[in-house]
């Protein structure tokens, strides 16, 4: 079996783990039979559906838990998919999208490196690329603290992801519910459109990640051709004929994403990983909203917001 060997009798972690990406990598964790497989998730009912031992309830901002978790478990590979990740959302909550995503993401970071974890992945999005969106800039805060405190006892990368078909509050299952209630389905532009792969396709990459010798790396996948939003909702309606609303494009959104940018390979200091967090943390304490767009644009210079925080 694929990935046995990387797996098997080993302490995970998965943060995430009630997710649709991180239940999917949950079960297939579970088949390599590790030593341990260690659950946590926010979201009590998503941790409760999965039905499995070792369930924590609570987040990666709270580095007492994750302290515990680590002297409790001691993971020697965690899968990081505790995200915030919906985007018109988190335009309306930028706050919380960059406690989650950066200052979440920095706790357990740090606490893997300080209990010796001997790897981490770091689940990201190819809106982190040329972002527009702050659930984009975040993941890509967080891709640079991944990739630029790795080392050699902790070795940390990324896997950017695009699209998975089927995913909590994506396209797919919209139009689907849309379809089956015989509503108008919502495209947000003619020209639309956006790289998908199956949650299949997304855990084999996140499984070769965590077995991989590589450090500091971001993976990028194989997505694919993109396909146009109005092609895929004139396939899932087949033989049923309902209007197509086009709605605009929502705040933070692209006409199209990219999977890679000349910028991935950018590395901080551990001086500049420090301090961005830490004007961050303040920004957020402080709910001061040019502060954190400033601290973010210090490092991913090519965001251009588009917020509708207040309004």
């Amino acid at each position: 079996m694929r990935f046995a060997d990387a797996y098997s009798g080993r302490n995970i972690l998965v943060t995430g783990a009630g997710g649709y990406i991180g239940s999917a990598l949950v079960k297939d964790l579970a088949g390599f039979s590790p030593r341990s497989l260690a659950l946590l998730d926010s979201s009590e009912q998503n941790l409760f559906n999965l039905r499995m031992p070792n369930s924590i309830l609570g987040s990666v901002e709270d580095q007492a838990l994750l302290d515990e978790i680590f002297r409790r478990f001691r993971p020697e590979i965690v899968f990081h998919a505790a995200a915030h990740k919906h985007v018109e959302l988190l335009e309306r909550n930028p706050f919380a999208a960059a406690r989650n995503n950066v200052l979440g993401t920095n706790t357990l970071v740090q606490e893997a490196i300080r209990h010796e974890c001997r790897a981490l992945v770091f689940v990201s999005t190819d809106k982190a690329v040329r972002p527009r969106s702050i659930m984009g800039a975040t993941k890509r805060v967080a891709e640079l603290l991944i990739t630029s405190l790795s080392q050699p006892r902790c070795r940390m990368n990324a896997v950017r992801l695009c699209n998975v078909m089927g995913s909590t509050g994506s396209v797919v299952p919209i139009f689907k519910e849309q379809i089956a209630r015989g509503l108008p389905l919502t495209v947000t532009d003619k020209s639309a459109s956006r790289y998908f792969m199956p949650v299949e396709k997304a855990v084999e990459a996140l499984l070769e990640a965590g077995a991989s010798d590589r450090s500091g790396s971001i993976f990028l996948p194989d997505c694919g051709s993109p396909l146009s939003i109005l092609q895929l909702a004139k396939t899932l309606m087949g033989d049923k004929v309902l209007p197509i609303e086009f709605i605009g494009l929502r705040a933070g959104e692209k006409i199209s994403e990219d999977l890679g940018s000349p910028l991935d390979s950018r590395k901080l200091s551990h001086d500049e990983c420090r301090r961005v967090v830490e004007r961050i943390s303040q920004a957020v304490a402080a709910r001061n909203m040019d502060e954190l767009l400033e601290a973010i644009a210090s490092v991913v210079a090519d965001y251009e917001h588009s917020l509708v925080f207040g309004r």
